[in-house]
């Protein structure tokens, strides 16, 4: 097959029908059907493209279909993928246009899998591979390792997936929290929440990508994610896909237990690294442990697994701190993006509700040298409560699969380093309790001088058979273990989840300790006023928003940051620096704030058997580049365990 990567035609050439015009949860597939691809005049371009004659082409296929708005007529772009009749004048068409910029040969984008288990696999206690963590990373490392016949084991710390939405809508309706249970926690973790986009900028040269959008097609999904060029999902949609797929993994033999909460790890210390022997866990619903044998876990933690990070740096695991990003959500009515973004063509159904992606680099006052810049930019979606812990407040954004909401929405955020992580014992001992809280907090004044100590007191590794042993003197992983394998830290692995967890405790304050979120408009925030009546623009956030004054929310730099972009931002898209437009605060889970590095068989530095992977290790951002991870930690899984 011939592949041609840019073939236009202006918008107005491409016939559409009127669409749905509300949201419901209802949606179907009708709601907002692919809108048929022109391919008769697809299919002349192409001859035209290759000197050749309509009639020599057999057949067409769109791959992937995007649009350019840089100019007044707006144009659709195409890749399409074309057989001819004569498989001679493909060879020679190909050799001709062999150093043409936009047509070669097709690549060959199937997915074979690497290996197969043997009929009799997962006998012996312990053979068979747990994932900890059911999010997009889990679910296709289980979905691969079941279809390589590995019979994988999952938990999940949450509920399924119906039972967390329930739990979910009873934080945003009633302001209840449930721990567990919430956007963070349960089946399909956070990205089910979400716009559902299935977009990245990952390198992929396998394309392990097209292998994730098959699967979703396969389990429910929009056929029009396989060739959108920013395809999403939504979440109603997301529901449904996300229980097929786990009905797919326990059909190839998988298991998936819910509301199992993995509490310690079962190590065999006298080796270096040390070797994993299997997990403790805790079922919720009860309260009871139990030990289950295992020597490959793949670690699919999210980004907020915070508990279970804490566990881990203390039995030695190797981790570093790592920058991630904080600020707002910014709300503004969707009719003044579309018209910035799409200018005559707004409202066009064939472009449904525009995105944008802003940076800015600061370069005055005191948040000189800070990017700013937009995150999960929801179109016609809504502002989330993604809390998972009492006490605080946390901002996301979501769409369904139609994204007809009244508002644009998307993170407004500030990149942080390490350096701006706290170290002082008052911080870590809010966000960690007394006791460990003051202990990290030694160890961050240590690391911070340079002068790590050689020993401080911590838990010792438990080994199979034995009780949870009581906190003892053991060596410092970060300062010794860990100096081999990864730079020398300076920041404690733990510092930027104390710094989140303040900033979120702050946010509940500000809002009144209701789960209500703080709230400003930007023209308030932008003169450093508190804000006390709504404009035009209505934030779509529940349990609802608490006016006033943000600039207290965030650290100096981060406001400063802010107020330097939103202004240039305005410049870039008419109307976004509006005074009416609402921010609501505050988004910091914007990617893990640590790293738990790993070798080149994609296994934990520090413990073997162990196999970091996805956002929450940082290793992903986003639903797409999760599951890509996902599918590579579970071929080297498969390699391992059967020695291929």
């Amino acid at each position: 097959m011939i592949r041609i990567t840019e073939l236009k035609l202006p918008l107005s050439a491409i016939p559409v029908a009127a669409r749905r015009a509300a949201d419901a949860p209802t949606e179907t597939d009708a709601d907002r059907a692919p809108i048929p691809h022109p391919l008769q005049a697809l299919t002349q371009l192409a001859a035209q493209a290759l000197g050749i004659a309509t009639s020599d082409i057999s057949s067409l296929e769109v791959f992937k279909r995007s649009f350019d708005a840089r100019k007044a007529e707006l144009l659709v772009v195409y890749i399409v993928d074309l057989t001819l009749t004569d498989p001679q004048q493909t060879a020679a068409l190909l050799q001709r246009f062999d150093q043409h910029p936009h047509i070669g040969p097709t690549p060959d984008m199937a997915y074979r899998l690497p290996t197969q288990a043997p009929a009799d696999f997962g006998q012996r206690e312990g053979e068979r591979p747990v994932v900890v963590g059911f999010g997009p990373c889990g679910m296709f490392a289980a979905l691969l390792l079941a279809q390589m016949g590995l019979r994988p084991i999952v938990l999940e710390r949450g509920p399924s997936v119906r039972q967390r939405t329930q739990d979910t809508w009873g934080l945003w309706r009633k302001k209840v929290l449930k721990p567990g249970s919430n956007v963070q926690f349960g089946e399909g973790g956070a990205g089910t929440f979400s716009d559902g986009k299935l977009y990245s900028q990952i390198k992929d040269p396998r394309f392990l990508g097209r292998k994730v959008m098959q699967e979703f097609v396969k389990a429910g999904a929009p056929s029009d994610i396989l060739f959108e060029a920013h395809p999403h999902i939504g979440t109603f949609k997301l529901v449904k896909v996300v229980e097929s797929m786990r009905e797919q993994i326990i059909a190839l033999g998988g298991e998936v237990r819910f509301e199992q909460r993995v509490v310690d790890l079962l190590l065999k210390t006298e080796l270096s690294p040390h070797v994993l022997q299997g997990l403790e866990v805790e079922n919720t619903l009860n309260g009871s442990r139990y030990t289950l044998r295992a020597r490959h876990v793949v670690l699919a933690l999210g980004h907020s697994a915070r508990d279970t990070f804490a566990m881990l740096y203390q039995r030695g695991v190797a981790m570093q701190a790592k920058p991630f990003s904080v600020g707002f959500r910014i709300e503004h009515p969707q009719s003044v993006i579309d018209r910035a973004r799409w200018g005559r063509h707004a409202g066009n159904p064939m472009l449904g509700a525009a995105d944008y992606k802003l940076v800015h680099h600061a370069a005055q006052g005191a948040g000189k040298g800070r990017t700013v810049y937009s995150f999960c930019m929801c179109p016609g979606g809504t502002v989330v409560a993604a809390t998972s812990e009492p006490g605080r407040v946390v901002t996301n954004g979501m769409s369904q699969y139609s994204r007809n909401e009244r508002n644009a929405n998307a993170g407004l955020v500030v990149g942080i380093e390490p350096a701006d992580f706290p170290c002082d014992e008052a911080t870590f001992v809010q966000a960690f309790g007394a006791e460990d809280g003051k202990r990290f907090a030694a160890e961050a004044a240590a690391l911070a001088a340079n002068t790590a100590p050689a020993t401080v007191p911590r838990s010792t590794p438990r080994t199979a058979g034995q009780a949870t042993a009581n906190p003892t003197t053991t060596a410092m992983p970060h300062a010794a273990e860990c100096a081999a394998t990864i730079p020398p830290c300076t920041v404690h692995p733990l510092a930027g989840i104390a710094l989140q967890r303040q900033l979120e405790s702050r946010a509940y304050l500000l809002g009144g300790s209701s789960y209500e979120a703080p709230g400003q408009l930007v023209g308030d925030f932008l003169a450093a006023r508190p804000s006390t009546l709504l404009g035009s623009v209505q934030p779509s956030y529940q349990p609802g928003v608490k006016l006033g004054d943000l600039a207290s929310s965030l650290p100096d730099y981060a406001i400063a940051a802010l107020r330097e972009a939103l202004p240039v931002f305005g410049r870039k898209i008419k109307g976004f620096d509006m005074a009416d437009a609402v921010l609501t605060g505050v988004e910091t889970r914007t990617s893990s704030p640590l790293k738990i590095p790993r070798g080149e068989n994609l296994q934990s530095v520090s413990v073997s058997g162990l196999y970091p992977a996805g956002e929450g290790a940082s290793y992903a951002g986003g639903i797409l580049s999760a599951a890509v991870d996902g599918i590579k930690v579970a071929e080297a899984v498969a390699r391992s365990l059967l020695n291929t």
